[in-house]
């Protein structure tokens, strides 16, 4: 295998374009601030960049090690990454590469090699959430067994109720994950979680957030409709918080700033922080939230850890569960919980992580013989042959199996689709009731470029309506356009994932962007104020997280892509409530299910070492 040179790295990645113009000028910048050329030191630092990028914590240099540059299989054409001995000697021997302790850009913890930020904060995340999981919360047992039999009344002995025992480890607990799938109760208990919360403490100050404006909208509605009929004192249902806002305005976002107004030098004032679709949520914005709460306060996360990753770095809910492991409670847990709840968990593991986590298993949505909960079963398996099978099979009311199109007969393939998941909102003259239609149907994609991407999707979706007649003009803004808003604007109140639509105003007799306001009315501004948006008839998979709709058309592409993974296809098809369709290719399904994500990380390492 060629042996690399002090060239060799360099131009194979300019020849062949294995980096982005980002990815070359940081290597180039680690490189002369080290004070002399170092080709090791350049292609770890272009691998570091764009591994990043590409969503991970870090570089994991044993994966590479001694493998061929870029996947070439040629090896007379690419030159090898150095042996693991070898390359970690080249890169401390660099006055810009440092141990854990030190203050350097590149930290090299090995076998992982780190940005310095990202391993500040994957360090102080996971000493934080091991420190918080090792405490238990003072809390009067007798009082909180009454409230877990009153709020969820016994199924039998035989029956693990998992809602009351998230419940319990959510009050003995400071920090607690409440995992599951749509339709396993993760709101309706925390809902319960909360009274249980106040009937401990009436003066617990509780902040509810969640990722996205329109995630932390859906919480409030959800939280508004349960309260009123929890079986609890008046005095408590008063005091349960219904209001949610995003992370960043919990903590004080700083505009121009990566920073906030709360952070470990000035903790949040809350005594409990409750976050919901916390698989969206990437490393830098967790570790932030985690630091800025109070010594005392009491964290719970709720979310799907079999959901896509976050879109920034980080797969954090998942490292935190550590998905694709299955762990039993420790001794002390298991007796906890039974005396607690009366459901015999059986556990005997060393106290750890695992104490922290309850993953609801009972699905209330769907009944077992549901297709689309044995769909999203064989994709959460990773069983494409099962998926399949429940696709094409006869009886799957409610799922549709169509091979995707050529790309020039994408308008005849979705045009009646489109038709009838949109003609009724376009058509509709109430403002509530053109929100409530558009909100049933959504067009979802994996990629966001590419001829099966949002991008020309949205403009194939956009010809079929103007040839109905079901919209006037594809000029930038017209009446009945889907927008997403994709940034936050906070002095606008309009934050990353809020939707809206651009609807004529008879008040103004002009185009008027309107959103739905938390107190259930509209807010209405000028389309050209509108922070940066899209088109939202068709949306990627990873906008659609911390959203359902009764009916859901999932296109994948004509052919395989890294983005395409279990995960993806999980997600797309959790959307869908009542109806779900798919475009796609078998053979890119089957691959496509045969993939996970992975993202270079410690963070499971740090939280379940000896596990």
């Amino acid at each position: 295998m060629m042996k690399y040179t002090s060239r060799s790295y360099k131009d194979l990645a300019l020849r062949q374009d294995l980096f982005e113009p980002i990815d070359i000028h940081f290597a180039y910048f680690m490189e002369r601030i080290s004070g002399k050329e170092n080709s090791v030191l350049w292609l770890s630092a272009a691998l570091l960049s764009r591994n990043t990028r590409d969503g991970h914590i870090c570089l994991d240099l044993d994966n590479l090690a001694g493998k061929a540059l870029g996947g070439d299989e040629d090896i007379h054409q690419c030159p090898a990454c150095p042996a693991l001995d070898e390359w970690l000697e080249q890169l401390r021997s660099t006055p810009v590469v440092g141990e854990p302790s030190g203050f350097v850009p590149l930290v090299l913890d090995p076998p992982r090699l780190y940005l310095w930020r990202y391993w500040n904060y994957e360090t102080k995340l996971a000493n934080k959430l091991l420190s918080m999981s090792s405490r238990e919360s003072t809390i009067d047992m007798l009082l909180l067994k009454n409230g877990l039999e009153r709020l969820f009344p016994s199924a039998g002995p035989a029956v693990i109720d998992w809602q009351k025992n998230a419940a319990a480890l959510c009050l003995k607990k400071c920090f607690s994950v409440v995992s599951g799938g749509p339709g396993t109760g993760k709101t309706t208990t925390v809902t319960r979680i909360l009274a249980l919360l106040l009937e401990q403490d009436q003066n617990l100050n509780i902040a509810l957030c969640a990722p996205t404006g329109k995630a932390a909208e859906r919480l409030r509605k959800t939280l508004q409709s349960l309260v009123p009929v929890l079986d609890c004192a008046e005095k408590i249902k008063d005091l349960i918080p219904v209001e949610a806002s995003t992370i960043h305005r919990l903590l004080g976002y700083i505009p121009g700033s990566s920073r906030f107004r709360y952070c470990q030098d000035n903790p949040l004032p809350y005594d409990a922080v409750i976050v919901d679709e916390a698989s969206m949520v990437d490393l830098a914005l967790m570790s932030k939230l985690v630091q800025a709460l109070k010594d005392d306060s009491r964290l719970i996360l709720l979310g799907d850890k079999d959901q896509l990753a976050s879109v920034e770095a980080g797969y954090v809910l998942g490292d935190i569960c550590d998905t694709g492991y299955s762990h039993g409670y420790s001794a002390c847990i298991s007796r906890a919980l039974k005396d607690l709840t009366g459901c015999d968990v059986q556990g005997g593991a060393e106290p750890g992580m695992q104490d922290s986590i309850v993953e609801l298993k009972t699905n209330y949505r769907f009944k077992d013989d549901s297709p689309l909960k044995k769909l999203s079963t064989a994709v959460n398996a990773g069983d494409a042959a099962a998926g399949l099978a429940v696709l094409k099979s006869g009886d799957s009311s409610g799922l549709r199996l169509n091979r995707v199109p050529q790309p020039d007969d994408l308008f005849n393939a979705l045009n009646q689709a489109i038709i009838d998941g949109y003609k009724s909102y376009l058509a509709a003259s109430d403002m509530a009731q053109q929100f409530e239609l558009f909100g049933r149907f959504q067009v979802l994609c994996a990629l966001r470029k590419g001829p099966f991407g949002a991008v020309n999707i949205n403009a194939v979706i956009e010809d079929i309506l103007l040839q109905q007649g079901l919209i006037r003009t594809k000029d930038r803004q017209y009446h009945g356009r889907p927008v997403l808003v994709t940034t936050n604007d906070y002095s606008l109140r309009l934050f990353n994932g809020d939707v809206g639509i651009i609807l004529h105003d008879p008040e103004v007799n002009d185009l008027r962007a309107v959103f739905p306001s938390a107190d259930g009315q509209f807010r209405k501004l000028s389309p050209g104020r509108l922070p940066d948006h899209e088109t939202a008839f068709a949306i990627t998979v990873h906008k659609s997280q911390g959203s359902e709709f009764d009916n859901v058309l999932l296109i994948l592409p004509d052919r395989d892509s890294p983005v395409l993974t279990r995960e993806l296809i999980y997600t797309g098809i959790t959307r869908a409530r009542n109806e779900f369709e798919i475009l796609m290719d078998e053979t890119v399904f089957r691959t496509a299910l045969g993939r996970r994500i992975i993202r270079s990380s410690g963070l499971r390492d740090h939280l379940w070492a000896g596990h």
